[in-house]
């Protein structure tokens, strides 16, 4: 042979007989051909009932870690065992509504409460100014320590009320006794009588206790008592604690 032929694959030098890589058994062609694998494609059948779809890759839940076509690949597609059951919307929403309502409910009772506390208060202002200039009491008491009353008798009483001042410091007892005294009423609270001459809050209608003083009710957070407001002053059994029927007082 005039020229040599060299292989592309394996660079040899051949003849002109030898010259293609099957003739002379080319050494490349071999490996290439070992390296190629027969085709091995694998399906993944989806495991919801009943369903016949394929996926060449793996579609896998996450939660109950069984393969899935994409049709079916969610929870919610495939009923996944793990699955939490969601409360009912409609129970949901009911229970939200009704926090919303009594939430409600509850606010307008505090600023109703709030409210009729700062009309109290503004029209005890109002009338103190009224009151110093009209009620009876101990005039021997300092000015800084007078708390003043409108004071509302017992009924059946002649004179339905009177204004009045006392001491801040004074018990409630005491302030009683006081009262009594100028209203001339009968006061028989010393003494183991079925009825006892009590002091008893406008707003709430409740018995004052007798070792509590006028100042605590001053500043009592709930109730308070107001310098130049009402009270009211009544014969009660000694198992009654307040008074059930405040406004007929004033009416």
């Amino acid at each position: 042979d005039f020229l040599p032929f060299i292989c592309d694959g394996c660079s040899g030098v051949f003849c002109l007989q030898h010259r293609s890589r099957d003739a002379h058994g080319c050494s490349e062609v071999n490996i290439r051909n070992n390296s190629v694998k027969p085709d091995q494609h694998r399906s993944y059948p989806c495991s919801y009932k009943d369903c016949n779809g394929k996926e060449l890759l793996p579609v896998l839940c996450p939660y109950c870690e069984k393969h899935f076509c994409l049709r079916h690949r969610h929870q919610s597609d495939h009923e996944c065992e793990k699955l939490d059951a969601p409360k009912p919307r409609m129970a949901a929403t009911q229970q939200l509504v009704q926090h919303i309502i009594d939430s409600k409910k509850s606010e307008e009772a505090k600023s109703k409460k709030r409210k009729g506390a700062k009309n109290s208060e503004t029209a005890a202002k109002v009338a103190l100014m009224k009151l110093k200039m009209h009620a009876c009491g101990d005039k021997s008491l300092p000015q800084t320590e007078r708390i003043y009353f409108q004071v509302f008798l017992p009924k059946g009483n002649k004179e339905k009320s009177k204004p009045m001042f006392f001491c801040s410091k004074w018990s409630i007892g005491k302030a009683v006794d006081f009262a009594a005294s100028l209203a001339n009423l009968k006061n028989d609270n010393n003494k183991s009588t079925s009825q006892k001459l009590r002091l008893c809050h406008t707003a709430s209608g409740e018995a004052l206790p007798f070792e509590h003083t006028l100042e605590t009710w001053l500043s009592d957070k709930d109730y308070p008592l107001y310098n130049g407001g009402t009270i009211i002053l009544e014969y009660l059994d000694n198992d009654v604690l307040f008074i059930e029927d405040t406004e007929s007082y004033f009416s």
